[in-house]
């Protein structure tokens, strides 16, 4: 008898529980926080969603409101709770997987924190592509006085002290952060890369309708267009441009490259002194907890080919550009986990046990 073990009750997870519900399979999604959606909570308070309303709802639910404006945080995460009790998901919360180790050949056990062992034919990661924040080595070189915090860890305005902040990553979120933070005091935006930015709306509709019924959003992570994508990494300028951060009296540096005592060193030679920094240079995969070395590369990144594991029965749901640009999108983690609910129910049975 199959059964399949969801670990993260996120978006992500949620879909893949979605279409397990509405086949014949057994499951359990766990799950560590207290409250489904709790990893939304989590994040800096003013966030609000990448997509629009219409673009942002998982299979079956639509997401109330405005349909062409972004729901908060707050919003998303309470509509995560109420998706998972209308769907009748068994999902079990305060369940943090520890290890998760192949036994017998054909299963696996996972080891919660609280020593519960649960067994499963089949395994689907749905942990996300935002798992644990980068905070790279030359953060040691900033005097312990200077304020530092990350994508994960910042939450406001009033975790900063007086003195210039200085956002490092000019992702859509660290110029989110970077723009709360200019009303506060003196602010700088660490640049990288040249980043394409795209109009919010184009003949009165939002860039993402145009996007995807243009077919470019779907397009495989190999093809030309997922290169270009991929290269780019464009998100739709939201008054986020360099030219709005600079009438908002947002400094914009070159990449930072070093640090010593209060002095952030610039990739041109200049430098300024900061009382904070807040990292947003992205994030990566946390496989701590994966026992399983056939799972993940060298540098710990989970391998997969469209969400699929060279390990038998272990597949992985909303990770970035598993499939397509969308797959680490709200929009598109339904049909990657309906993709992914179909391989394993073509997979057949294998002795199960639950804990």
């Amino acid at each position: 008898m199959t059964f399949v073990l969801v670990i993260g009750a996120g978006q992500a997870g949620l879909a893949t529980g979605c279409h397990l519900r509405r086949s014949s399979l057994d499951f359990l999604i766990v799950d560590s926080a207290c409250h489904v959606g709790n990893s939304w909570r989590k994040r800096y308070e003013s966030l609000t969603l990448f997509t629009p309303r219409q673009f942002s709802a998982l299979p079956g639910l639509p997401l109330v409101g405005n349909r062409e404006l972004y729901a908060t945080r707050e919003e998303f995460a309470d509509y995560l709770q109420t998706y998972a009790t209308r769907c009748g998901l068994p999902v079990r919360l305060n369940s943090r997987v520890v290890r998760l180790a192949r036994i017998g050949g054909n299963a696996f056990e996972a080891t919660l924190q609280n020593g519960k062992r649960l067994q499963a034919t089949h395994v689907v990661v749905a942990t996300g592509g935002f798992q644990k924040s980068v905070v790279p080595p030359i953060s040691a070189k900033f005097d312990a006085e200077v304020v530092q915090l990350n994508a994960e860890t910042y939450r406001n305005i009033h975790q900063i002290p007086g003195g210039r902040a200085l956002v490092v990553g000019d992702g859509a979120s660290g110029r989110d952060i970077a723009v709360e933070l200019s009303s506060r005091g003196p602010t700088a935006l660490a640049a990288g890369k040249p980043r394409r930015l795209f109009p919010e709306r184009v003949l009165g509709k939002s860039v993402w309708w145009w996007l995807s019924k243009s077919g470019v959003l779907k397009a495989p992570p190999n093809s030309t267009m997922g290169q270009f994508l991929r290269r780019s990494d464009a998100f739709p300028d939201r008054d986020r441009s360099i030219g709005s951060l600079t009438r908002k009296n947002i400094a914009i540096m070159p990449r930072l490259v070093d640090a010593a005592g209060d002095k952030a060193i610039f990739s041109d030679g200049s430098s300024i002194p900061v009382a904070a920094v807040i990292w947003a240079v992205g994030y990566v995969d946390d496989s701590s907890w994966l026992g399983v070395p056939e799972a993940t590369a060298a540098d710990g990144s989970f391998l997969h080919t469209e969400g699929v594991s060279p390990v038998h029965g272990l597949f992985f749901v909303g990770k970035p550009w598993q499939r397509n640009r969308t797959s680490a999108l709200i929009m598109g983690v339904g049909d990657d986990a309906r993709l992914i609910v179909q391989r394993i129910a073509a997979e057949g049975s294998g002795q199960t046990a639950r804990g």
